[in-house]
């Protein structure tokens, strides 16, 4: 594995972090690339990373929580709860729906359609957007792209939704709930949601190659301008590998929710995409990769946006969990190939 990482960062293909453990046992731990590349400073193991849309298992984890205390439940309405009856949003949106991908409300940025998040703050200061309900104009009055439960389709809003049903429910704002309820118990003591426009130890700086039409790199630019300066309910905490280890631990051995809600997180709800020999599900939060005829082969969850991308995947027969993170968009998506034929191999065993 490390060869192979070590000829991507020659190359400037890969800049991050690689963990692999098998229960509590550390079997690979790489660090690669620039944090900054401006003043060539390493990426190391302590290094905290945008986790881009895996930020949504810490929203599902803080909604599920909600229903362990009684104050929603799966089928309780989003509009309803929320008053956001004068939009386009139906009624009969649930928690179960939004947690699901299965809402069918309008997205922001519809990334299945080919829309880019990005281009969303080209018409709208990305500095002022800071707070949860902040995001509302953005997707509220879009129509629908299906009834609810009618079919799935991966949705950012959705889990901003979320988030404002936990604010709802806690009095708290997002960010403290999962800091506090999350975080916290998870012993994640390295993970928080940090302002971009600050100052931040030991955080690695998003950028991707500017190429010329030859494909040689030019240049690297910055995403500062590509989502909003602080963490939302659909995207952008900030966590060390060893803490996105440490949170997938904490929810599988029960440490974050009640033993109904921990085996609802961890089981597939409803179909997404089948395909040649395996079959994708939505869940509450991960995604789950099951093939035909056999048992789940890995639950995961994935991440990207301009110079961000990462995963934490688990293989449950194995008891092996991989993490990559990356300050780079394209950064993660070959080296989980790679890795996975080789847990598949038994070469981390």
């Amino acid at each position: 594995m490390d060869p192979y990482l070590r000829d991507l960062e020659a190359i400037d293909a890969f800049s991050g972090v690689v963990r692999v453990t098998v229960g509590d046992d550390e079997r690979f731990a790489g660090a690669y690339g620039f944090a900054s590349r401006a003043w060539q400073v390493r990426n190391t193991m302590d290094t905290r990373f945008d986790t881009a849309s895996i930020t949504k298992l810490f929203t599902a984890v803080a909604t599920l929580q909600q229903v362990d205390a009684g104050a929603f439940g799966l089928e309780t309405s989003a509009v309803g709860y929320l008053g956001l009856e004068a939009t386009a949003i139906s009624p009969d949106v649930t928690v179960h729906h939004l947690l699901t991908h299965s809402s069918g409300i309008g997205d922001d940025a519809d990334e299945e359609a080919g829309e880019s998040y990005a281009e969303v703050w080209r018409t709208r200061p990305n500095y002022s957007v800071l707070e949860t309900a902040d995001f509302l104009p953005q997707f509220v009055h879009r129509q629908p792209n299906f009834a609810p439960g009618a079919s799935c389709r991966y949705n950012n809003c959705a889990y901003v939704l979320l988030g404002l049903m936990v604010e709802r429910a806690t009095g708290r704002p997002y960010r403290d709930v999962v800091r506090d309820d999350v975080f916290a118990p998870a012993g994640m003591s390295d993970s928080d949601f940090l302002h971009m426009d600050r100052v931040n130890a030991r955080l690695a700086e998003g950028a991707d190659p500017i190429r010329d039409d030859a494909g040689s790199i030019v240049g690297w630019k910055r995403n500062i301008y590509s989502y909003p300066p602080i963490g939302s309910p659909d995207a952008g905490a900030q966590v060390t590998a060893a803490d996105l280890d440490r949170f997938l631990r904490a929810v599988r051995g029960g440490r974050l929710l009640s033993v109904e809600m921990t085996e609802a997180f961890l089981a597939p709800q409803v179909v997404w995409r089948v395909r040649d020999g395996w079959t994708q599900h939505f869940g509450y939060g991960p995604w789950f990769h099951v093939d035909d005829g056999g048992p789940l082969v890995f639950l995961e969850k994935e991440g990207i946006n301009p110079g961000a991308s990462g995963l934490v995947r688990h293989y449950p027969g194995r008891d092996l969990t991989v993490v990559m993170l990356s300050n780079l968009e394209d950064g993660v998506w070959d080296p989980i190939g790679v890795a996975h034929e080789m847990v598949m191999e038994g070469a981390f065993d």
